[in-house]
């Protein structure tokens, strides 16, 4: 609980692996999105 990130990734990924997957590929089509319109 102490550390934020490694906390937060594994709450997504422990508790909800189906909103933390989604929320990942979320992030990666913006990533994309954004290397291709800029």
């Amino acid at each position: 609980m102490s550390d934020g990130v490694v906390g937060g990734v594994g709450y997504g990924y422990g508790l909800h692996s189906n909103v933390g997957a989604i929320l990942v590929l979320f992030i990666l089509l913006v990533i994309i999105v954004k290397a291709f319109c800029w």
